[in-house]
């Protein structure tokens, strides 16, 4: 299951929390919106998830934003700009590596990152 160090909820109380029904939790699920960890019939969520539907429904109840849109602007969307991604991990994305980005260097303790679009 999920790693022991991280908190996960509940779809109950990810709902509670949200102050939203488990409906509306699996019904984002069934739309493609979330995707929260299963372990047979149960579903839970880390604070990243909850972070994630939280941006999710500003977009829906402030902006005004269709799912059918919020799920094409996600299809474009580098997910590496939507989560916090370090360079580690994104040298060994298969995401990131096949988008043609790839980084030239990093320096030091801050990580100088250029990249050169193979694509173009």
């Amino acid at each position: 299951m999920a790693d022991k160090t991280k908190q996960i909820f509940t779809i109950g109380t990810t709902a509670r929390m949200l102050e939203i029904s488990t409906e509306t939790l699996i019904g984002y699920e069934r739309d493609g919106l979330i995707n929260p960890m299963r372990q047979g019939k149960w579903r839970y969520f880390t604070k990243n998830d909850i972070k994630w539907i939280q941006c999710v429904r500003e977009m829906i109840h402030v902006h005004g934003i269709s799912i059918k849109a919020v799920k094409k602007l996600l299809r474009l969307t580098l997910c590496w700009n939507i989560s916090e991604c370090p360079f580690e991990k994104r040298q060994s994305c298969t995401a990131f590596l096949a988008s043609g980005q790839t980084p030239l260097h990093a320096s030091g303790n801050h990580q100088v990152l250029h990249f050169h679009n193979n694509a173009a």
